[in-house]
């Protein structure tokens, strides 16, 4: 069974009949679901994963007034609830992970990803805000939201960065694309220098998975699942994934794959409106998305700033 299934059940089977017994002021206000860091939270949970932090749990989140008036009581209920369900154990979390589940406050959710307990108001908030952040605050799945404010947060991330700053991001992926994998790679296979070859490796495809999300409207993940999620997506995800995948393989030379993914990420820039340009080199692409940016400030900034 996946995390994210087993937190279900575990809310309507356990957790809702004890609070409805126990507490039933407090779901007046509350949101139950399951929001965060976790891979059940992103649904990629396996056998592996069930070493540490997995097992049976929820999120119940409160805002500032509901917490000071019933989290006491709504904590006490939570954590007498019985650790075993449908055969899987409740872990202990270790103090690096203490607080995915549990009784929460909002603010203090939304704080601990983002690093503000609002949602953001302007383009400087939002180019703040750290992706994976982004990413494990808007995934899970919201079971039950009685005042809608949390899910009201939740909404406004989820519509994705305002226009210019994700074509901020996107000139600045290109750009560095470019200027590793395209340009770098090769001259340090050249000059054999294998361990520079291999970081502009790594770092094109670091850049290239973020072109991606950014084309797609999405939140790359923390490194760990950022392939596993790529694969997935709508644009790209079939055709640059695997490429993407292959650059980690055997293959001596990877200069055709990284020209491939290149040549799909310019195809889908100019399908999108970003750049019209018939350039093979990503960088006139970048600058070209660049010099559409309506914000004076963005637009100003250096090419490679993201």
């Amino acid at each position: 069974m996946k995390g994210l299934e087993l937190s279900q059940r575990y809310w309507r089977e356990v957790g809702q009949p004890a609070l409805e017994r126990d507490c039933p002021q407090v779901l007046e206000s509350a949101a139950v679901g399951l929001v965060g860091e976790g891979s059940e939270c992103f649904g990629y949970d396996d056998a592996i994963s069930r070493d540490h932090d997995w097992g049976p749990g929820f999120c119940l989140w409160l805002d500032r007034e509901a917490m000071a008036r019933w989290g006491r009581t709504a904590a006490a209920v939570y954590a007498a609830l019985p650790p075993v369900f449908l055969g899987f154990r409740r872990l202990r979390p270790d103090p690096m992970s203490a607080g995915r589940v549990g009784v929460l406050e909002t603010g203090a959710f939304y704080r601990r990803f983002l690093g503000l307990a609002r949602p953001p108001e302007t383009l400087a908030e939002w180019r703040s805000l750290p992706e994976t952040g982004l990413a494990a605050a808007t995934n899970g799945a919201v079971f039950e939201d009685q005042t809608g404010s949390f899910t009201a947060f939740r909404q406004v991330l989820l519509a994705y960065y305002p226009e210019d700053l994700r074509r901020k991001k996107l000139a600045a992926r290109c750009a560095l694309a470019a200027q590793s994998g395209q340009y770098n790679y090769a001259r340090c296979r050249k000059r054999g220098d294998r361990v520079a070859a291999l970081l502009a490796l790594t770092q094109f495809i670091d850049h290239a998975q973020a072109a991606v999300f950014l084309l797609n409207r999405r939140y790359r993940p923390y490194y760990k699942w950022a392939q596993r999620s790529l694969e997935g997506l709508p644009l790209l995800g079939r055709t640059a994934g695997p490429l993407l995948r292959g650059l980690a393989g055997e293959k001596e030379d990877k200069t055709e794959d990284i020209e491939a993914v290149s040549a799909l990420l310019i195809e889908e820039l100019a399908r999108q409106g970003l750049s019209g340009g018939k350039a093979d080199f990503l960088l006139p692409h970048a600058q070209e998305i660049q010099a559409g940016i309506r914000d004076p400030d963005l637009r100003g900034l250096h090419l490679m700033a993201g």
